[in-house]
């Protein structure tokens, strides 16, 4: 499958403080390309929990006020604008959670690369191409635009990003409930020092990512 891969300098357009934009996305369409989905995920770096990655198809033109790269929302306007995503019929997206299991199976690189291709197997209709946020992802199956920040540059990837880390953070509030001596409604499974502190005080629980070092170390403490 074709790819191109863009690098952060050779789009400019967040470090220039413009905004979030469909450029890319209309570019591709200039060319006949219909279906253009934006993929992004959510919990790559903690030590619990799922990895989520979501997938959103725009139509053409879409304007939503302030949607943007997820990370530079409030957890209150991420889910404004998540409902506004998923509710509006003219948006189609998708999304997939892999297991704390299924990452220390195949790491956490492919286990967020498996689930980027089951979203675009997931939406329907299908994308004739993707625009990722980050780099690029081997044997995908369609074409795809590799973009460093993408999800501040995207605004396909912006909504993505913000389906996978709204529904992460749900996961993480319900685990919470099931364990709630480590905290996760705080810290989310981030490697945060309270985080730390409770792993070493109770060792590690079900959704702990055995394969990650931190967590590895604390069952032999």
């Amino acid at each position: 499958m074709p790819i191109l891969f863009v690098a952060p300098n050779s789009f400019r357009n967040d470090k220039l403080g413009m905004p979030c934009s469909l450029i890319h996305e209309q570019r591709l369409s200039a060319l006949g390309i219909e279906f253009i989905a934006g993929i992004d995920e959510a919990g790559r770096g903690p030590l619990a929990g799922p990895v989520v990655v979501g997938a959103v198809i725009l139509p053409p033109n879409f304007v939503l006020n302030g949607l943007n790269d997820s990370k530079k929302l409030t957890a209150k306007a991420r889910e404004r604008l998540y409902a506004e995503i998923t509710t509006n019929l003219d948006i189609r997206w998708t999304s997939i959670a892999i297991s704390p299991q299924e990452i220390d199976r195949l790491n956490i690189l492919g286990a967020t690369h498996s689930g980027m291709r089951a979203v675009v197997e997931q939406l329907s209709p299908r994308p004739a191409h993707a625009l990722i946020d980050g780099l690029p992802v081997l044997r995908f199956p369609c074409p795809q635009t590799a973009l460093v920040g993408g999800d501040g540059i995207s605004l396909s990837i912006a909504a993505a990003s913000i389906i996978a880390k709204v529904e992460r953070d749900r996961i993480m509030l319900e685990c919470d409930g099931l364990y709630p001596e480590y905290g996760f409604a705080k810290h989310k499974g981030y490697p945060t020092r309270e985080h730390f502190a409770k792993l070493r005080a109770h060792g590690p629980c079900p959704i702990h990512r055995r394969s990650f070092a931190p967590v590895a170390q604390a069952e032999l403490w």
